[in-house]
């Protein structure tokens, strides 16, 4: 398996792994690897950043890299020259490409074409280096995933995605609450249930928030608005989505000892209420700081050529 496009794409197996590898970097933080010494990664960011960007800068540079980022306005990836040539000039100056950008597509073009690893670093419709640093997380707090209910409330967006597709491939559970019209893509959904047939998984889809959250290890939520969207389009979402908000009374649904998850940046009094992200239920930081450990540990598998794919 040369790239991460998806979390559809790995094995469970090698999704195992990659959790496993995260925590090992994170247990030995100035372990060094060299697969990168002397090499240099690309990073492509059609979007602002900053999670991403910096673990993933700073996961290279521990694997002995030089990281080099670059935007819309610094590569003519589409822009007068094709998908397909750029990935192959940039396969025979790098070693690594990141790319965070809107269209799957795109992203699925330029790695076909290239000779060198892709990975997907967020589009509209997945994002699996978060999914990565979900299950860490869920782990390090809540326990093995295969005992674990994930209660996701809000958009069914990349985030949910890519969580769902990670929780059940390991076995574990995960119940969508979504409001009408906004539940999560049809083809993710049939793609989890057959992960879920394979795993003894299991995913539920709602449109109550309290029915989603009963009995919830974890209560996860995104941000109801995505990045450039219209101020109409905000004032639309938030009224559509309030009843979906996360606070205090909707974490006491779910487990009295629940963690609360969200990838960032949040909207305080939005999709979060303050004293529920930043009270002792929230693990929202130890997620972003585990971004980076298994962006080590994704470059590191990829790399040296350790993941079978399905």
């Amino acid at each position: 398996m040369k790239d991460l496009l998806r979390v559809a794409d790995l094995a469970a197996s090698d999704l195992r792994f990659l959790v496993e590898l995260g925590k090992r970097f994170k247990s030995d933080p100035v372990r060094r690897g060299d697969e990168l010494l002397h090499q240099t990664a690309v990073l492509y960011f059609n979007k602002p950043s900053t999670r991403t960007r910096i673990s993933m800068c700073t996961a290279v540079a521990r694997l002995g890299g030089v990281p080099l980022t670059v935007g819309p306005n610094e590569l003519q990836l589409g822009r007068g020259e094709t998908i397909e040539d750029t990935a192959q000039v940039v396969s025979r100056y790098a070693k690594l490409f990141v790319i965070r950008t809107f269209a799957d597509e795109d992203v699925r073009r330029f790695a076909a074409a290239a000779s060198i690893p892709v990975v997907n670093a967020l589009t509209d419709g997945h994002h699996p280096c978060q999914a990565l640093a979900d299950v860490m997380t869920l782990e390090e707090h809540c326990g093995p995933i295969e005992h674990l209910k994930v209660a996701y409330v809000g958009d069914g967006n990349n985030v949910c995605h890519s969580l769902m597709e990670a929780v059940v491939m390991l076995g574990g559970t995960v119940a969508v609450a979504t409001p009408e019209g906004y539940a999560p893509d049809p083809e993710v959904v049939a793609t989890t249930r057959a992960l879920a047939a394979e795993s003894g998984g299991r995913l539920e889809l709602g449109a109550d928030p309290r029915a989603a959250v009963a009995d919830a290890h974890a209560v996860y939520t995104d941000t109801w608005v995505s990045m450039g969207d219209p101020e109409e389009e905000h004032a639309r979402r938030v009224e559509v989505f309030a009843p979906f908000q996360v606070n205090a009374s909707l974490m006491r649904g779910a487990r009295p000892d629940a963690r609360m998850m969200h990838c960032l940046p949040d909207h305080r009094g939005e999709e979060v209420t303050a004293d529920v992200v930043d009270g002792p239920q929230s693990v929202v930081f130890d997620q972003a700081e585990n971004r980076l450990h298994t962006a080590v540990g994704l470059f590191h598998a990829l790399l040296t050529g350790r993941l079978e794919g399905r």
